[in-house]
């Protein structure tokens, strides 16, 4: 991620400095309008993200065991809200690093999500244990 942070600004300096050199300071306002419009892009996106996830519970989801199938390391933590649609309970202490979110759907399986530096580096689906009825069919049948 860190490399992200230098990468993106130079290609976008070096993308104002061709359409300068190629078409003066229209080219700059060209790409100028460019990069405001996929910025607002981005924004808008993460709105409406975040406004889906804020009319839903705390750290549920819909089914633990589809979201653990659909995780992929490398994922951003916005990528998992809006796979979720609600935000993550968080887990770990705030602002330390690595931070550890759970979501839980209604049959008490929860998958607890590592993100490092807000990427998706692990995580772990929890079922609950599921005990067998008395006098179900699943036990030892009686001796004759």
């Amino acid at each position: 991620m860190e490399i992200q942070k230098i990468v993106v600004p130079v290609v976008a300096l070096a993308i104002a400095v061709a359409g300068y050199q190629a078409y003066g300071w229209a080219g700059l306002a060209f790409v100028a309008g460019g990069l405001v419009m996929w910025q607002l892009l981005h924004f808008t996106r993460m709105l409406q993200i975040l406004k889906r996830a804020a009319h839903r519970p705390i750290g549920h989801v819909d089914s633990a065991v589809m979201l653990h199938a659909k995780l992929a390391a490398g994922q951003p933590l916005l990528h998992v809200v809006a796979l979720t649609r609600a935000l993550g309970q968080l887990e770990s202490p705030k602002d330390i690093q690595p931070e550890r979110y759970r979501w839980t759907d209604t049959a008490q399986s929860s998958v607890l999500c590592v993100f490092q530096g807000g990427k998706l580096q692990s995580w772990e689906l929890t079922r609950p244990a599921v005990e067998p009825a008395a006098g179900s069919a699943e036990g030892p049948a009686p001796a004759p």
